[in-house]
């Protein structure tokens, strides 16, 4: 009888270190799902002052993006409205109508997105001109699968070309259950400053909504590629010619360039190559003030 009860105690205990195993297994896998999300950026060119053409197509990629396995969705810059902010691309933009296709966060273009990001089950980052009190912001809004606003990133660096835009301070960073995102907003990409401060706070992935119908190798695919490696982050770079998505070794995984409206899509791993680079974890800022000067 001790024999035997030795004997059952060995097995019990063997069985109890396989379930604590399996439970450490289980767990290690779930953090890996969720250290890894399918990116889908929506190179779709908006129609002007037609937020109602914008959002039927934006629900019909969607739906697409949605069926192809995608967990994340971008629309490029200010896509609700069709980007009609910017004076050279809009000779006929007046402040009124700007004002009245602009679109506060609570508004009704918004809560359609908002049910739309629930009703499939996504996260989904829209771009648009943000009504607030009587002044206009170039906005992009994340929101989370149950249809909550998860973060919201205002454009800070206009290149004088949005005379109606104020122009956002802040680079904030939102930590969510697929990683830590942050935002910049097209022109807002070729300073350096700008992805670094978003690196330094911890984002893995940096999402980059843009519009303008020029395609440059130089400020867009090769900066990009720049941003992505010298920060050891993820950057995707959503535009109506330009969709791609660049991983932290700087290499371009995902791509298209050209006129046809489609689907850009690509795994996200939140890998060992996140802040791995060492230009990156080697700084010295204690010695870069010099960086701050106005002159």
């Amino acid at each position: 009888m001790p024999h035997t009860s030795v004997g059952h105690k060995r097995i019990w205990n063997m069985r109890y270190s396989w379930l604590l195993l399996a439970i450490v297994w289980g767990s290690a896998l779930a953090a890996d799902e969720v250290k890894s999300f399918n990116l889908a950026g929506l190179k779709l060119l908006p129609t002007p002052w037609d937020r109602a053409a914008n959002f039927a197509k934006l629900e019909r990629y969607a739906r697409k993006a949605k069926a192809a396995g995608a967990d994340f969705i971008v629309t490029p810059e200010g896509y609700l409205e069709g980007y009609v902010g910017n004076d050279k691309m809009t000779p006929s933009l007046t402040l009124d109508r700007y004002r009245d296709v602009a679109e506060p966060v609570d508004g009704k273009w918004i809560r359609k997105i908002e049910g739309l990001a629930r009703e499939l089950k996504v996260y989904l980052l829209i771009g648009f001109a943000e009504r607030r009190d009587d002044k206009v912001w170039n906005s992009a809004m994340i929101f989370s699968p149950a249809g909550d606003p998860l973060g919201k990133y205002t454009k800070a660096h206009t290149a004088g070309d949005e005379p109606y835009n104020q122009k956002g301070s802040e680079f904030p960073v939102f930590s969510t259950p697929v990683g830590r995102l942050g935002m910049l907003i097209c022109f807002d990409r070729q300073l350096p400053e700008t992805a670094r401060i978003l690196a330094i706070k911890g984002a893995q992935v940096i999402l980059v909504p843009a519009f303008g119908l020029g395609i440059e190798e130089i400020n867009e695919d090769i900066l990009m590629r720049t941003r992505a490696y010298e920060n050891s982050v993820y950057v995707a770079h959503v535009h109506p010619k330009n969709t791609f998505i660049v991983d932290p070794d700087g290499t371009i995984v995902a791509q298209s360039r050209g006129e046809t409206e489609e689907i850009v899509m690509a795994r996200i791993t939140l890998d060992a190559r996140i802040g791995s680079r060492k230009a990156f974890r080697d700084r010295r800022p204690e010695i870069y003030s010099e960086i701050l000067n106005k002159k």
